[in-house]
């Protein structure tokens, strides 16, 4: 491909975990989303120009933003320091949200920048680069949310050393409604309340689930994807973090919810839903819940995006 003197692209939101594989699986959802705009400038160097969107709590300075420090690290593996680039990050999704925002940022900045250059990456050879992004924004490089939003669909991370990552199966009505409750749990606090030992019997019971899982994602088995849409590990700890977590629980279920659980580390929630018709309904459902309650909230409703990131323009 050849270079392009400018890009604006968008790289979507995720669902990390899918409920019962923490750190391993996760999905890419149609919206939110973030947007980034590279330009090619005659000074050399990287320079974030503007930020909309993050209410001001995002870094201008391109060395402690992950975008721009995205951007540096594949002018550097390239050595294409001969080049400037001007950035605008246009957040289009809530920060903290247990949707992963800073992997949105990061994948955007890491897709334009590789676009840019006429892509001399792979998108899984770009992987490497996230995940060094993920750990200067929240500290742990993981996977589950930046396999997704760069690649699209359903992400297994079968492995972090070596990094192997695969795309599996997406229903073709799989869907999910995600409810993002104005309240506040950060990444870091939420990964620290986890016990770091667990009952042999309690981890089998989720490995079972892992593989029913994964096994009704090749069967296009609905029945079976339900079934196993249970975390008996980390959702006990997290959940009382979230503000009518079990009343929620009891809701998606009384409507026909495949499963419902975390997104992420919280305080997003998603229910899974055979068809989009029956994620809207769950979605203005526990918004009106929440609502009752006096706890404001955003809702999508969203199919599996299996594009990942594009380019808009």
């Amino acid at each position: 491909m050849k270079e392009k003197n400018s890009i604006h692209v968008f790289a979507p939101a995720t669902s990390a975990n899918f409920i019962c594989g923490y750190d391993i699986l996760g999905l890419a959802l149609d919206e939110p989303g973030d947007e980034v705009i590279l330009k090619k400038v005659d000074r050399p160097g990287v320079t974030i120009t503007k930020i909309t969107g993050d209410n001001g709590l995002l870094p201008l300075d391109s060395t402690k933003n992950t975008v721009g420090a995205c951007v540096q690290m594949i002018l550097d593996h390239l050595q294409r320091n001969d080049i400037g680039i001007e950035i605008e990050l246009h957040k289009k999704m809530p920060i903290g949200s247990g949707l992963g925002s800073s992997a949105a940022s990061t994948i955007a900045g890491l897709f334009a920048i590789n676009q840019l250059l006429g892509e001399p990456l792979s998108r899984k050879e770009l992987l490497p680069f996230a995940l060094r992004g993920e750990e200067l924004a929240c500290g742990h490089g993981h996977a589950d949310n930046v396999a997704p939003s760069l690649l699209g669909g359903i992400t297994l991370i079968r492995s972090y050393q070596p990094l192997d990552v695969i795309n599996l199966p997406v229903p073709s009505e799989l869907c999910c409604s995600v409810i993002f409750p104005h309240v506040e749990v950060p990444t870091r606090a939420a990964r620290q309340i986890l016990r770091t030992q667990v009952e042999l019997k309690k981890a089998a019971q989720q490995w079972g689930n892992i593989a029913g899982l994964v096994s009704g994602l090749f069967s296009n088995d609905y029945d079976l994807i339900s079934r196993s849409l249970q975390d008996d590990l980390i959702e006990p700890a997290r959940s009382i973090l979230i503000p009518e977590f079990d009343a929620m629980r009891q809701i998606t279920r009384e409507a026909g919810a495949l499963g419902f659980g975390i997104s992420g580390s919280g305080p997003s929630v998603v229910s899974f839903t055979k068809g989009l018709d029956k994620a809207k309904e769950i979605t203005e459902i526990l918004k009106e819940h929440l609502k009752s309650k006096h706890i404001g909230s955003n809702g999508y409703s969203s199919t599996v995006n299996t594009r990942g990131a594009v380019v808009i323009s």
